[in-house]
């Protein structure tokens, strides 16, 4: 018998608990549960240093009290017990490293904005937490067999926050393309968090020139703010510069001379 490894990530004990309970009295479920974020982290990597990695996470949409409605933040890292970490975030996190690991949202609510995101994301799942455990397990077996489930009620919402959120992305994509090569690195910089003066390093450049460079970068995408040129570029899929170091290949400017 082929048995399923499920980790179920939940911060209220009890629930986690019993769903936990329910699920491994299927003969062919194995279940752990992390209580947060980082914990679930370290589950994984556990699990994959030792040759037994886990097939499926059960994530809370709302692990860690996170914000409805905001969009993932980066990939996550291991960290503290106490750190917070929302479940769409941890999709993006474990997709990005363990992407072989297939991921359902479970929800208190339907949200359409929320689901779409959670796909975006790299869930394979959206299920209702109080949905019946013959439901949740077919979800699992069917995200093994690489299906997406939804709620029926939630399709054409969530397809409609798709389609809004590839045009936005396209839109946005549009925007990075007008900038010069120079003011995409500086942008690439601005992502991985970089100020002023920490750019002008990296690139060679003096800080004035950073000024005059971030200036054009945020009147081509037509915002007014950092933040706002971070989501944007985020949007677009522009990732942060490689903070090691000038990739091999950069345009490299010292002393106002390009190297």
């Amino acid at each position: 018998m082929v048995r399923i490894r499920v980790l179920v990530v939940d911060d209220h004990r009890i629930f986690a608990e019993s769903l936990a309970a329910a699920l491994a009295a299927e003969p062919d479920v194995d279940v752990s549960a992390a209580g947060s974020g980082p914990a679930a982290l370290r589950c994984l990597e556990r699990a994959a240093s030792e040759g037994r990695r886990f097939d499926v996470l059960l994530v809370d949409a709302d692990l860690g009290g996170h914000v409805p409605g905001t969009r993932p933040a980066a990939p996550v890292r291991s960290g503290d017990e106490d750190g917070l970490v929302d479940g769409i975030s941890l999709v993006t996190g474990v997709r990005s490293g363990q992407p072989g690991v297939r991921i359902i949202v479970l929800a208190v609510k339907d949200d359409p904005r929320r689901a779409a995101l959670a796909l975006s994301a790299g869930a394979s799942g959206w299920v209702a937490k109080d949905c019946s455990l013959s439901r949740l397990l077919s979800v699992i077996r069917g995200v093994l067999r690489d299906e997406t489930h939804l709620p029926p009620a939630l399709l054409t919402g969530v397809l409609r926050e798709l389609t809004a959120a590839r045009k936005h992305r396209t839109e946005s994509e549009l925007l990075v393309e007008s900038l010069t090569p120079r003011e995409r690195e500086v942008l690439r910089c601005m992502v991985a968090g970089l100020g002023r003066k920490a750019v002008a390093e990296r690139l060679y450049l003096s800080p004035h020139t950073v000024r005059t460079h971030m200036q054009n970068v945020l009147g081509k995408l037509g915002v007014h703010s950092t933040l706002a040129a971070v989501a944007l570029a985020r949007r677009a899929g522009v990732g942060p510069a490689d903070l090691d170091g000038p990739s091999a290949g950069d345009v490299v400017e010292r002393g106002g001379q390009l190297a």
